[in-house]
């Protein structure tokens, strides 16, 4: 990801390209990127080390598999840098950033985040009470990081890249200084042969990630 010479990490939004691409390219890109929430105990800043790709109609995987464009999917083909957030189980949210062009449903799944500071790491756990004592506890999967965040359905249709917006995106780390490594996605034995695809990218081990992989491959960026 392109940055100016001496431009600090954390400095600015993500650039709009990144936005725009499908996203299986994307995924890897946002990791180690800065998700920043706006509560009303004040702001809460983050960054990505868990992300999942799910890829267009043709993705098994996705709720917007061959084109099924419902209430709850209609976010999806919206314009890349829009939100989707969505419950499973009734009970947990999950968050996702809507990529690719305009009606080409493409979202990555934020999987695990890791607090900056320890400010922020206290925020999260006030929220998160008892289960958030350890790292994985905290924000280690889709769900707990909402919890963690406040990150509910009040989100969904919102735009991810104005700084404006309760949830936004900002540079971070270079995404090809990190030990990035790739594994398949979770849960979804449903996907048939697109379940055993190396479709989730994660920061090998740090001690946020969701679920650490002993079959995980190491992803380099081209």
């Amino acid at each position: 990801m392109n940055r100016k010479n001496n431009e600090p990490a954390g400095y600015g939004l993500i650039p709009p390209e990144l936005y725009q691409l499908p996203a299986l390219q994307a995924a890897p890109l946002l990791l180690g990127q800065h998700l920043v929430r706006r509560t009303e105990d004040g702001e809460i800043r983050c960054r990505i080390v868990e992300t999942e790709a799910y890829g267009g109609v043709e993705d098994k995987g996705s709720h917007a598999f061959g084109g099924r464009r419902t209430a709850r999917t209609d976010v999806m083909f919206r314009e890349g840098g829009t939100i989707y957030v969505y419950l499973i189980y009734g009970m947990y949210h999950c968050l996702n950033v809507v990529t690719a062009r305009e009606g080409d449903p493409h979202a990555v799944l934020i999987r695990a985040v890791e607090p900056l500071t320890p400010a922020d790491a206290a925020l999260m756990r006030s929220y998160r009470g008892n289960a958030g004592r350890n790292p994985a506890g905290l924000s280690g999967g889709p769900g707990k990081l909402c919890r963690a965040l406040r990150i509910d359905k009040s989100l969904n249709g919102l735009r991810i890249d104005s700084g404006d917006s309760p949830l936004r995106l900002e540079q971070g780390e270079r995404p090809e200084a990190l030990d990035i490594v790739q594994a398949p996605r979770i849960n979804i034995p449903y996907a048939k042969e697109y379940a055993g695809l190396p479709w989730r990218f994660y920061l090998r081990n740090n001690p946020y990630v969701s679920v650490k992989d002993k079959l995980e491959t190491p992803f380099i960026l081209n």
